[in-house]
């Protein structure tokens, strides 16, 4: 909107403010105001003289509508327990879709959104075995915010829902990934706590945030045993960048691509009992290449040679070769087995590898 459209938007919230106050009542004190001009300030004075009721509906949609978006979620949860028309507009998608890519874009793809498809549509379905055993009462909101809490950690209390459409979905999925209930798909670098055996590595776990901290709890598949890591930092984490399981090889699409210096992601298990994770490396040159740009020719040789420069150039996990053109899962039990491979092209994933970069050098 332009200079005009603030002022007009300005000036009439300032009307509705003076009468507001004016009644004693305080429902909206949460709301920061812009800054005044004292032009618009001397119009309270006539708006306190008059004596009619005002409420906040009495706005324009547009004024409502700038109001809303300039709210946050738990501002927005208190306003729709207002009543139901105010409910109704601050339920709605185009609000909360705003919240939700600002905070989770990052963090949610499409493995988490199939899992939340299937959560709504398991808790639907044991909304609907609760409603044939008995009828559900009307419901009456004293704390929407405390009631979507609820309802997100997978318990209702004594609240009877009348509708559930009537919350909004991406407004429901925000909560559920606030209140630390809903358990998603995403992968974890450096697990354990960066413990030295998974340094620059990236390992599939279903993950939930913890609002208290600020942080995740990650759940790893795993063989043999149960392994749960608290206190994960956003930095750590992403969406799974392919659609491969854990357990399945990731079908190699870049392999006549890579050349030296090129940087990669590749598939390693202990043994065919455990996941595959995602290690961090860098094409190297053959042995009989001189390294110079100018005469290499290791783009045409089928053999390519992979290097794990954060390990000693005397480790066993320094360096491995493959076969661009017949590439499988490779390698023993006593080193373990590589499998697929991704090339990365985007500066950002690169950028957070090397972020991660262990202080010293591993063995």
């Amino acid at each position: 909107m332009g200079a005009f459209s603030n002022l007009w938007f300005c000036e009439e919230f300032l009307k509705f403010l003076a009468l507001w106050f004016r009644k004693g009542r305080n429902a909206i004190s949460f709301l920061n105001l812009p800054l005044m001009r004292s032009h618009v300030k001397s119009k309270i004075e006539n708006v306190v003289e008059k004596e009619e009721e005002i409420s906040l509906l009495y706005l324009p949609d547009l004024t409502l509508e700038c109001i809303f978006e300039r709210l946050e979620p738990n501002g927005l949860c208190n306003m729709a327990a207002v009543c139901n028309s105010l409910r109704e507009k601050c339920t709605s998608d185009h609000l909360w879709e705003k919240h939700m890519k600002q905070k989770w874009d990052a963090l949610i793809g499409s493995a988490a959104y199939r899992e939340w498809q299937c959560y709504i549509a398991s808790r639907n379905k044991d909304s609907l075995l609760e409603n044939s055993r008995k009828k559900r009462d009307l419901f009456e909101i004293s704390d929407i915010w405390q009631f979507l809490w609820n309802r997100s950690k997978g318990s209702e209390n004594n609240s009877k829902v009348r509708n559930s459409s009537a919350m909004s979905s991406i407004m429901d999925w925000y909560l559920s990934l606030e209140s630390g209930k809903f358990w998603f798909p995403a992968q974890v670098f450096n697990r354990e706590n960066g413990h030295v055996g998974f340094m620059l590595s990236c390992y599939d776990a279903e993950v939930s945030y913890d609002c208290s901290t600020n942080t995740f709890r990650a759940r790893y598949p795993t063989y043999g045993r149960r392994i749960i890591e608290e206190d994960i930092e956003w930095n750590r984490l992403r969406a799974p960048t392919v659609g491969t399981p854990p357990y399945v090889l990731h079908v190699s699409d870049c392999l006549n691509d890579l050349k030296p210096d090129d940087h990669f992601e590749i598939q390693w298990r202990k043994s065919k009992e455990f996941p595959y994770g995602w290690w961090y490396g860098v094409v190297g040159h053959l042995e009989s290449c001189s390294g110079s740009k100018l005469n290499c020719h290791c783009h045409a040789s089928e053999t390519v040679v992979l290097e794990f420069k954060q390990y000693t150039p005397r480790s066993r996990w320094r360096q491995t070769v493959i076969n661009r053109k017949d590439h499988r899962e490779v390698g023993n039990e006593e080193d373990g087995s590589y499998g697929g491979i991704r090339k990365l092209y985007s500066d950002r994933e690169i950028s957070l590898w090397k972020s991660l970069w262990p202080s010293s050098t591993l063995e």
